[in-house]
């Protein structure tokens, strides 16, 4: 049985095997050709024109690089928090001496489009960070509607989303709602290993980052842009992963990007009926609720590491909170290779522990 946590997740034994392909000189043109491949049907996922850049990293690094490539000295980062990876992303562009505005909304609520426009009316942003899926609330933010505001009131703004643990779990088209650079990673909805982190990047932000000097090496996106036209990376790349990615992509339509909303969306609903029907409580307000993880408030005398431990003898596990809500919440996962059945499954175990109180 699969384990119901937010990542890593659990990854198909036929995309496992792909990693075991024989190695191959990543400047080989064999190489080039699987790199080429892969992402060319990435941008498909990400629903854009432009181009999606494959790093031997976390998704972690593409927070590094959108403050280090799109905002200059003297520069500023609107960082839209909500949640411990919203707080991640102004930590980081803190901690490489960026000018940084935090824009927080409470834990379980949403970052607002005019919280948003509120803030933009205080000084100009070279770009706005915001998190579509907030891994540790079950919180998903409105991007579009933030994303169309940011373009009406200051149009030269950049926007910079965190998609790590929603791309390929629910909807997120970077072209049409007008997104600069979404982020993600292997380990989650994508039910990939963990390694592989994915950014892909408009037109304009790239001729952005080509006015910023001192973008740093490895996460510098106009590096990166050289040898990607050339069906390359400036570094060695995780060529494994990308083998895992290739096949992983294939299976991820062969679904259909519409079937594979649409089973997120069904498993996210069941999770979230079964909390309310027990009288648990969701701690993500209404209405802005994650399609890939549901945070349920604990109930009092619930002891979770014992329930962890009755669900690990049916091969089965869910994850604690996270941060400052970790005492009071639990988490379940519902993404990946995962489906209604697998979820049917685990909230049957859990209603049996739950019987034996």
């Amino acid at each position: 049985m699969p384990m119901f946590v937010p990542g890593p997740v659990d990854v198909d034994p036929e995309v496992a095997a792909a990693q075991t392909a024989a190695m191959l000189p990543h400047r080989s043109a064999e190489f080039e050709e699987i790199f080429h491949r892969a992402e060319r049907k990435a941008r498909r996922l990400f629903y854009t024109q432009y181009r999606v850049f494959l790093t031997a990293s976390s998704g972690t690094g593409f927070h590094e690089a959108a403050v280090r490539n799109f905002v200059p000295e003297g520069g500023w980062v609107l960082s839209c928090t909500n949640g411990a990876f919203g707080n991640r992303w102004y930590d980081v562009a803190v901690t490489n001496g960026k000018q940084t505005e935090k824009l927080e909304a409470a834990w379980g609520q949403p970052v607002t489009p005019e919280m948003v426009a509120d803030a933009l009316k205080k000084r100009h942003y070279d770009i706005v960070c915001v998190v579509h899926n907030e891994t540790s609330t079950g919180v998903m933010n409105p991007v579009r509607e933030i994303a169309a505001v940011v373009r009406e009131r200051s149009p030269d703004t950049l926007v910079c989303v965190d998609a790590v643990s929603s791309l390929s779990g629910a909807r997120i088209e970077m072209d049409a709602w007008g997104l600069d650079l979404v982020l993600s990673s292997s380990q989650k909805a994508l039910a990939l290993p963990p390694g592989l982190g994915l950014g892909a990047t408009s037109d304009r932000a790239l001729a952005r980052a080509e006015q910023v000097p001192h973008r740093g090496w490895y996460f510098d996106l106009v590096r990166l842009e050289k040898h990607r036209i050339k069906n390359s990376t400036p570094a060695t790349p995780a060529i494994g992963l990308i083998y895992a990615l290739d096949k992983q992509l294939d299976r991820i339509f062969e679904e259909g990007l519409e079937n594979r909303f649409a089973r997120h969306s069904a498993m996210a609903a069941r999770v979230q009926q079964w909390a309310m029907a027990r009288g648990f409580g969701l701690f993500a307000a209404e209405g802005c609720r994650s399609q890939t993880v549901t945070t349920i408030n604990k109930p009092e005398g619930l002891d979770l590491a014992d329930l962890n431990a009755f669900l690990l003898r049916r091969g089965m596990r869910i994850a604690g909170g996270y941060g400052p809500i970790k005492p009071t919440t639990f988490r379940i996962g519902h993404m990946g290779e995962l489906r209604v059945a697998d979820v049917e499954a685990l909230l049957a175990a859990m209603d049996a522990y739950l019987e034996r109180r």
